[in-house]
């Protein structure tokens, strides 16, 4: 049985803030197990929810079944590329509104396009900085600055 984008499940492990609030849910799609673990630290250290998928197949039918305010996304994957799960990602009503951060060693030109064409919305060079990774996943999480 397939599931559509309209019935997925809330995931069942939301983090919440201190005064109840809920927090956004991330997830990263990058076939590299480091960056993923690296990401993944970071995110839950500032309090987000995260779920990981290893390419972007497994990421599109994670973004079938559960709820996310954010993608944190390879370019260079197994199966399904970066590019290409962002592409189908916006093909869906109720996924395409969802901010993309696209990172990759990619930093040509044309790869940078390339991310924005298939519907990524900020776009980041590995080595990943800490502070502007989380810098970024507040901004597109509309998390205020401090």
């Amino acid at each position: 049985m397939t599931m559509t984008a309209t019935e997925r499940v809330p995931a069942e492990a939301n983090s919440t803030t201190s005064d109840g609030a809920q927090k956004a849910r991330i997830l990263i799609v990058d076939d590299t197990l480091t960056v993923r673990l690296y990401c993944s630290q970071l995110l839950k250290r500032a309090g987000y929810a995260v779920s990981e998928a290893i390419n972007g197949l497994e990421g599109l039918e994670q973004a079938l079944h559960q709820r996310f305010e954010l993608f944190v996304v390879d370019i260079n994957m197994q199966k399904m590329d970066g590019y290409a799960f962002l592409a189908e990602v916006r093909r869906h009503a109720d996924l395409r509104t969802i901010p993309a951060v696209m990172m990759s060693t990619e930093q040509g030109r044309e790869d940078i396009a390339r991310a924005y064409q298939s519907g990524a919305n900020f776009y980041l060079t590995k080595p990943i900085d800490p502070t502007r990774f989380l810098a970024t996943v507040n901004l597109m999480t509309g998390v205020p600055c401090p």
